[in-house]
């Protein structure tokens, strides 16, 4: 059964940090490139981040570009997401994605069409 598992969220203060993982059972992630997402009440879902199943290629939103940090771990199995200088606004529900099929690019890197499997997410709470 192939799932995606986020966890790393929580509350944090303004200026603060979190790391956030996508572990991956049921299918080999290093074949995979992997986006982030997040959602927040009452907004559409925003790609926050990309990154190729190889690693050599990372992509970031406006929102985001300076802050966040993508990498993986294809040993592990896991994605990340370091996420730096945490503004209230950056609080949302955290998803991460990857394509149904191996070595698929998805263009552009944010269509949430290009994904077939997604996490049940994890919140991060950006407050003082």
């Amino acid at each position: 059964q192939v799932q995606l598992v986020e966890s790393g969220g929580g509350l944090v203060q303004p200026g603060g940090s979190l790391r956030l993982s996508c572990a991956a059972s049921g299918f080999i992630l290093r074949y995979y490139d992997i986006g982030w997402f997040r959602q927040a009440p009452g907004k559409e879902r925003e790609g926050i981040s990309y990154i190729s199943s190889s690693g050599g290629y990372t992509y970031y939103g406006d929102s985001v570009k300076g802050r966040f940090t993508i990498s993986r771990d294809n040993v592990k199995n896991t994605v990340y997401l370091q996420m730096n200088s945490l503004k209230p606004e950056d609080t949302a529900v955290y998803y991460c994605a990857t394509p149904r099929a191996r070595y698929t690019t998805v263009v552009p890197p944010f269509d949430p069409i290009g994904y077939g499997y997604w996490g049940q997410g994890t919140q991060v709470t950006v407050s003082s």
